[in-house]
């Protein structure tokens, strides 16, 4: 049998009334990738916190090669060869990939920074490692999935043989993902043990030897990856069965809710997008195509030149107010930065936009906000509890609320399941499918093919700022959509 590296032994952390872990177990072996998943609020991020030493557990062991340890920061953690990436990077885009990787524990020589050393040691681990990064290349100037490498690098450079990754594709490419499976190998077949945080079933079934289930706070499985399937692993992350639903019921087309003629911001060079009520339209691309920067001229948040209409109205002198004015729903990209108020309760949050005149009584508002949450499946808090407290699924699910309670005829929504687990998945796939069915219009803009795939009527594909194909569901394949990129790539390149 594979050496245990760490055990986790009853772990059990309260937060007020509420228990994150439930007398979970947890084994790491040497040379493993493991994967954890589970709903999100099912304890996956507070276990993981634990290990890493930036959260304490109110009882329980921590073995590290059978040995007691107890980590009261980060830094004992790293001290015991446990390394994390957050989904957040932690990075100076202004300094080296060298200077990065060694920041905090830079080699010296006669109390001097020596940095000859710290350039071959860096260098040295980029070559075990198999990365493509240069060691002096500015942080600044390299895509995400680069970036999430060097972060990798800074943990292996202290040392660290139990990485730990929290939702580590959800910035990625397709191609970038590719790339970070291929380190992951690599790192597991030198002994490295990888603790994969993730929503996504696919990619558990994909790269991992183990997985373990959480749910509510407590291990519900654990097992060989080979001896499960997505499925079986959705149902226990959520003890029903998960259907995610497909647009496969025809709608009636009506007028156009957005006609979006000539419009130039940036990169972007939109020709015309149009959108018509009972349809879904989608926009495919890697991300930094232009995607986020179509959208934010679309929704008055960037300026721009061009034609912008909804519902009719020429929206293109307004500011978001006029847009929502005539007509828009909008569900960023950003729920936490732009999504919502983080430090306002989850009733303030659903009230924005819907009572604008007059004084807001207070019972009438919890009432609205009750109603909603129950509508929409708002678990683990009441109206009063801070956004800041939610899960990212069900945060989601305040802002997808807010927006579809506003009955528009045009909804924009930006990768809205980005980073939620496969339950708020499913919820978020029906609610846009309602929305198409009850006679409205949406643009969904996603980075997951299999999601346009899934929903969409109708997808543009975007490469470099500019529409290169638009594909109709009856020929939409992640094949044909694939190919649209790639051909556009090559001649634009």
């Amino acid at each position: 049998m594979t050496e245990s590296r760490v055990r986790l032994a009853g772990i059990t952390k309260r937060f007020g009334p509420v228990v994150a872990n439930d007398d979970v177990d947890l084994e790491l072996r040497a040379g493993e990738v493991h994967a954890v998943v589970g709903e999100n609020g099912a304890g996956k991020s507070t276990l993981m916190s634990v290990l890493y030493g930036s959260v304490r557990p109110d009882s329980g062991q921590i073995l590290a090669r059978g040995t007691e340890v107890s980590f009261d920061s980060p830094r004992a953690a790293i001290a015991a060869g446990i390394g994390m990436v957050h989904q957040h990077f932690q990075l100076f885009e202004s300094m080296s990939v060298t200077d990065n990787v060694i920041y905090g524990a830079e080699p010296t020589r006669r109390g001097l920074l020596d940095r000859r050393r710290a350039r071959e040691r860096v260098a040295a681990l980029v070559e075990e490692y198999g990365s493509p990064l240069s060691p002096t290349a500015t942080v600044g100037s390299l895509p995400m999935g680069l970036r999430q490498q060097v972060e990798i690098l800074k943990a292996l450079y202290r040392g660290a043989d139990v990485l730990i990754l929290d939702e580590p594709t959800a910035v990625l490419t397709p191609a970038e993902t590719t790339l970070l499976f291929t380190s992951i190998r690599r790192l597991a077949e030198r002994g490295t043990v990888v603790a994969l945080v993730t929503h996504k079933l696919d990619e558990v079934m994909q790269v991992s030897d183990r997985v373990t289930v959480l749910r509510q706070g407590k291990v519900v499985a654990a097992m060989p990856t080979t001896s499960t399937n997505p499925r079986a692993l959705a149902r226990a992350m959520t003890g029903r069965d998960i259907e995610i639903a497909t647009n496969d019921q025809p709608s009636t087309v009506g007028a156009a809710v957005l006609e979006v003629t000539d419009l130039r911001t940036g990169m972007v060079h939109c020709d015309e997008l149009v959108v018509r009520a009972g349809e879904i339209v989608g926009i495919a691309g890697v991300a930094g195509n232009g995607q986020s920067e179509l959208v934010q001229a679309t929704v008055g948040l960037r300026p721009s030149v061009g034609s912008v209409r909804i519902a009719g109205r020429d929206v293109s002198r307004e500011d978001v107010r006029g847009r929502r004015a005539a007509g828009l729903a909008y569900v960023p990209e950003d729920r936490g930065a732009v999504g919502s108020a983080r430090s306002l309760s989850v009733q303030d949050n659903l009230a924005v936009g819907h009572y604008r005149k007059g004084w807001l009584k207070p019972a009438v508002l919890r009432r609205f906000a009750a109603d909603l949450m129950g509508r929409h499946d708002v678990r683990g808090a009441g109206p009063d509890a801070l956004m800041s407290s939610l899960s990212g699924g069900n945060a989601q699910k305040v802002v997808l609320a807010r927006e579809l309670e506003h009955r528009a005829p045009l909804l924009v929504a930006e990768n809205p399941t980005q980073g939620v687990d496969v339950g708020a998945i499913e919820y978020i796939h029906r609610e846009l499918l309602d929305y198409r069915a009850a006679g409205h219009g949406v643009l969904l803009v996603s980075n997951e093919l299999s999601e346009l795939i899934a929903l969409a009527d109708r997808v543009h594909v975007m490469v470099d700022g500019r529409f290169v194909a638009a594909i109709d569901r009856a020929d939409l394949t992640e094949q044909r959509v694939g190919e649209a990129m790639t051909n556009a790539t090559e001649v634009l390149s």
